[in-house]
């Protein structure tokens, strides 16, 4: 510390006091103290910092208990020694400085870390998680997850990926991969303490996941979790991660997620599981095929993760449609602005929805980018709709007197139809009560729209009187004129009933 204090002013010509003290993490004090001392004081120093200390005589004490209880705070370290021996005087503040040397120099070098069993074939898979920054996928920097997987004997290798972070149900699904991947499972399976596998530790006791835990269970494997922060109790999966970071994916482009899945398994295959592995001097491949792969376990999918809902979803837009992979796969109409499940299978899309998980809708995946990919019977039949529209006109006015008047609108405009009767029945709302003999009329004209229906409602609604049902006629109605003109009796042949003909002569 001295000397880089003193390296660092350079006599002067270097950094501040200030500077130093902000660089090395002391105080300006600590600073000026050893910039005034000449190389005599400093040997001084020296000599002196090498003194014998107080619990120098209990340091083999202290490592033992230390090393059984890495936690133990200084304070009660200190207070077992006085219980030991009560004529000890040392302060807690020089006890607390010890044990801190002490664990730095001592303690963690001596710390029992998990051996993993590497001697038997089929016995442990080391596990664990990992994530690549900025990756071109679709000529977007995308963050990748995956999971590792390595046999801990032949140190052959599974890599499972996801396009978004890792949950439990992800988690379960890459382990179901990988097992068929090593055609069976092993007995145990090593992890850190991931929320994906463990909840909280206390004493060493394991809160495990439950979900995770009934997988494990189906599944037929024991779960082993390290200790906190001890990376080293799977070592093996840990230089799996980088090497994938580093040799599969750095420096890599992507068309899409599907070219990216299938790099990665053509480079375990061809790659990964073919080197010469630097520890066992074999390939991977070879090791496993050898002595590891008839000592797995048989391993099938659970019944209850081939019923689970999968978690990677989509949201269906207004139009019905959801992305996958560059493309646009149609989902029935109720699920519009919805989340639904997806998953891959045998070559098909599955759609599922996400409470019940039953599968709804079915596609083959297409192999070409921006295609759009439809099924008509997940858009609404527009004869369901007609026939519900139809059914509320005839409500509001008479089922016949309704099905010859939407006949009626059917033949003049069939390809708005349905637009027709949604104006019909939204009129008929407004304009309730309308009498029978207006409907007549109507249904009597060679060629209707809602647009004339609308006039007429309009004069009825200005002049009730106008259209009303006549009475029925208790003599026969007089006929008209023998005489005159022909064009007279042409006129008589269209005109209305007899009271209407003598109000609209005078």
């Amino acid at each position: 510390m001295i000397h880089k204090i003193k390296a660092l002013h350079n006599e002067g010509a270097g950094l501040s006091i200030r500077a130093i003290a902000r660089e090395l993490g002391i105080s300006r004090n600590t600073v000026r103290k050893y910039l005034r001392m000449d190389e005599v004081a400093i040997s001084e120093q020296q000599a002196h910092r090498s003194r014998h200390k107080r619990l120098d005589d209990y340091r083999d004490y202290i490592v033992t208990l230390l090393g059984q209880f890495p936690n133990l705070s200084a304070v009660k370290v200190l207070r077992k020694l006085k219980e030991r021996h009560p004529e000890l005087g040392v302060s807690n503040r020089s006890a607390r400085r010890y044990i801190k040397a002490l664990k730095e120099t001592v303690t963690l070098r001596q710390r029992r870390y998990y051996e993993p069993v590497e001697s038997l074939p089929g016995v442990q898979c080391q596990v664990d998680g990992g994530e690549l920054r900025g990756l071109s996928v679709g000529g977007e920097a995308t963050t990748v997850h995956f999971v590792v997987f390595v046999l801990s004997y032949s140190r052959l290798m599974y890599v499972g990926l996801s396009p978004r972070p890792i949950d439990t149900d992800t988690f379960i699904r890459l382990h179901d991969a990988a097992f068929h991947y090593f055609g069976g499972r092993p007995e145990e399976c090593v992890y850190d303490q991931t929320k994906l596998v463990v909840l909280h530790e206390q004493y060493r006791e394991l809160a495990l996941n439950p979900a995770f835990a009934a997988y494990a269970t189906a599944a037929g494997f024991r779960i082993h979790a390290c200790e906190g922060y001890d990376p080293e109790s799977k070592g093996k999966v840990e230089a799996g991660v980088k090497y994938v970071k580093g040799n599969a994916l750095a420096g890599e482009v992507f068309e899409n997620g599907g070219h990216l899945e299938a790099h990665v398994r053509q480079w375990l295959d061809e790659v990964a599981n073919l080197r010469q592995h630097g520890t066992t001097g074999e390939a991977p491949r070879a090791r496993f095929e050898r002595d590891e792969q008839a000592q797995l376990g048989p391993y099938l999918t659970p019944a209850s993760l081939a019923s689970q809902v999968p978690t990677e979803t989509r949201k269906v837009d207004k139009t019905g449609l959801l992305s996958w992979r560059a493309n646009k796969y149609s989902a029935p109409m109720v699920y519009q602005g919805s989340r639904v499940g997806v998953r891959a299978e045998a070559g098909e899309l599955l759609l599922s929805d996400l409470e019940s998980g039953e599968v709804i809708a079915r596609h083959a995946i297409s192999q070409e980018k921006g295609v759009v990919i439809r099924n008509n019977d997940h858009y609404r039949d527009k004869a369901v709709r007609i026939a519900d529209l139809e059914a509320a006109i005839g409500g509001q006015i008479g089922q016949a007197t309704g099905a010859r008047l939407c006949r009626l609108l059917k033949t003049t405009n069939p390809r708005i139809y349905k637009d027709q009767l949604v104006a019909l029945r939204k009129l008929l709302r407004q304009y309730p009560g309308l009498p029978q003999a207006l409907l007549e009329r109507l249904i009597a004209r060679p060629m209707l729209t809602v647009t004339q229906c609308r006039d007429y409602f309009e004069a009825h609604a200005a002049d009730p009187g106008r259209f009303v049902d006549p009475p029925a006629p208790s003599t026969p109605s007089p006929m008209p004129p023998t005489g005159g003109s022909d064009r007279l009796r042409r006129y008589a042949s269209v005109l209305p009933p007899a009271q209407e003909v003598s109000h609209d002569l005078h």
